[in-house]
């Protein structure tokens, strides 16, 4: 892998703020940061093209809202295709955290996200959006 440099022009005030965020998250340089904000550019971009992605979708629920877990299960086989595996987690003796691996077309797994995020019983719904890696180094 070749390494080009280049420059970036930015507002003291930005560049401030940037080395800031150098710090807080343990950068050793500005180059790491910037290579790191590129790959999350470039997923985001994949996801808003409808490319195929992969995901992790954690909920938080109370398992003993029976109608709540039988939907939530019924709403994970209708998207099977793209359901790779489910971890289920016993937080304690009423909550359970899932954590569903995903993937498909972006559009796809927005829409399982979206009908996970209606159930009412749901106390926390949350998603990680990556790739396929195949345009990232």
């Amino acid at each position: 892998m070749s390494v080009v440099r280049f420059s970036i022009s930015l507002e003291k005030e930005l560049v401030k703020e940037f080395d800031r965020y150098l710090k807080v998250k343990g950068y050793s340089n500005r180059s790491e940061a910037v290579r790191d904000l590129v790959r999350k550019v470039l997923v985001e971009e994949e996801w808003e093209a409808n490319k195929y992605v992969y995901a992790a979708i954690t909920i938080v629920y109370d398992h003993t809202q029976r109608e709540a877990v039988d939907r939530i299960t019924d709403i994970q086989h209708e998207y099977h295709k793209n359901i790779i595996s489910a971890q289920h987690v016993h937080i304690d003796e009423k909550n359970c955290l899932e954590i569903i691996a995903v993937k498909g077309r972006a559009e796809e797994i927005r829409k399982l996200y979206d009908r996970l995020e209606r159930e009412k019983k749901i106390k926390h719904i949350a998603i990680a959006r990556s790739t396929a890696g195949e345009r990232l180094i």
